[in-house]
């Protein structure tokens, strides 16, 4: 398996891995963009995955040092980067739907966790927690922890996935869902992952 690369944290000078780091670009204007796929050209600085990383360098100025010239930072920086990480997340989740790697529908998911283990099980976080019970039960008894994405609303999944508001899907192991991991592995800087998760009442018969 091919070892990520490693970058330093303008923020802290800590040095990491580039799946816990967000590369952030010099646009044209002289304004700083996220740069979520780290394809855009030119001089890039990186920053780590997170709020506080962010917002830290942000105080410190440290993308001044990091471009050797002052530049522009977009009000609510971070909270940019938090809309386009889920906004990625998101579109992914619609990938996997044409890719035949999604199974969206609570009958749907309950067969498809009948039939493998899911790489991610996705909870909408305005669902109804008695409906999502069900399907934790029955993973864990079949599969034990599966991760599961409980940051979006059910229409939002929905646009995704071309339907109406969705409140629980399931994504299959494949490149969507490894993609999708290492966005949530970021995002998960900016927000919780699954807020309801810890907030599960013990199983009751």
């Amino acid at each position: 398996m091919k070892k990520d690369r490693e970058r330093r944290c303008v923020a802290t000078g800590e040095v990491g891995e580039e799946a816990d780091l967000i590369r952030i670009a010099l646009g044209p204007d002289n304004a700083i963009v996220p740069d979520l796929a780290a394809r855009l050209p030119g001089r890039g600085a990186w920053v780590g995955a997170s709020r506080a990383r962010v917002e830290q360098a942000v105080k410190k100025k440290a993308f001044n040092r990091a471009f050797g010239a002052p530049v522009d930072v977009p009000d609510d920086f971070a909270g940019m980067i938090e809309s386009l990480l889920a906004q990625r997340a998101l579109n992914l989740i619609g990938l996997a739907r044409r890719a035949g790697e999604l199974a969206a529908g609570q009958d749907a998911v309950r067969l498809a966790l009948k039939a493998a283990r899911p790489a991610w099980r996705i909870e909408a976080s305005d669902a109804a927690r008695d409906g999502r019970s069900k399907l934790d039960r029955l993973a864990r008894a079949a599969w034990g922890d599966v991760p599961v994405a409980g940051c979006f609303l059910a229409e939002d999944i929905g646009q995704a996935i071309g339907r109406g508001p969705t409140v629980h899907a399931s994504m299959s192991d494949g490149s969507q869902a490894r993609a999708f991991s290492t966005v949530i592995r970021k995002l998960s800087g900016f927000r919780a992952i699954d807020p309801a998760g810890s907030q599960e009442p013990e199983d009751a018969e």
